[in-house]
């Protein structure tokens, strides 16, 4: 089976899931994503886009392992759930961006 539709959650201050939806669609693969105000709302969404055809949800590093694995809970019996994620190396520079 060929990927043909997947999701990526985001989080920024701001960003609204039901508002912040960007669907990008190359005529063989549909990439939906999706902007959440707060790791919370994931598990929500997460089902959302699945129960809209996405075949895995990707998850942007602020939903670290706790708010990760409450999507991986929701829908990881159904699809895969993968996370960004930084190494040591990155807190100098992570650090300077979110503070």
């Amino acid at each position: 089976m060929a990927l043909t539709n997947w999701g990526f959650l985001y989080v920024a201050d701001g960003c609204d899931p039901d508002r912040d939806v960007c669907v990008v669609e190359t005529g063989t693969v549909r990439t939906v994503l999706v902007g959440l105000g707060q790791p919370a709302q994931g598990p929500a969404v997460a089902a959302r886009l699945v129960a809209d055809g996405a075949q895995l949800i990707e998850l942007c590093g602020a939903f670290g392992p706790e708010w990760t694995a409450r999507v991986i809970k929701e829908v990881g019996d159904r699809v895969p759930v993968g996370s960004v994620s930084y190494g040591p190396e990155a807190v100098t520079g992570l650090h300077a961006v979110f503070s």
